[in-house]
């Protein structure tokens, strides 16, 4: 009996988190966010390793962690307007714009992630 609770337990677990990589934060993507992840997606090269949500100053913000090196990583508020780019680049230190990001942001959730490089519904 308790062995058929564990591989319940365990299948439950690995479906959740198998809906979590398929995008189920997805919805929680502003549409025009949407779009430009698209757009990335669509390019050689282009798509983004992930998308997380974070509350930033108390706001909600988007981090976008670009495709590879020495492009910056971009964070994004939910109005698709670029605030910074707080990392990465030629340096990794983004262009000082945002040099707080990560001592002032918190509650990261991915809710988006490279394997989902499909088109994403707006």
């Amino acid at each position: 009996m308790t062995k058929l609770i564990s591989i319940s337990l365990f299948i439950s677990l690995l479906t959740s988190c198998a809906a979590t990589k398929k995008g189920k934060g997805i919805n929680e993507m502003p549409a025009c966010l949407r779009t430009i992840i698209n757009t990335m997606v669509a390019e050689p090269n282009g798509s983004p390793q992930s998308v997380a949500m974070y509350n930033y100053k108390n706001r909600i913000v988007y981090y976008v962690v670009s495709p590879c090196c020495d492009k910056y990583n971009i964070v994004y508020d939910s109005a698709c307007n670029i605030l910074g780019y707080p990392d990465g680049g030629f340096t990794g230190k983004g262009d000082g714009k945002m040099t707080d990001f990560k001592s002032e942001s918190s509650g990261e959730k991915i809710i988006w992630l490279k394997d989902n490089s499909k088109k994403l519904s707006n």
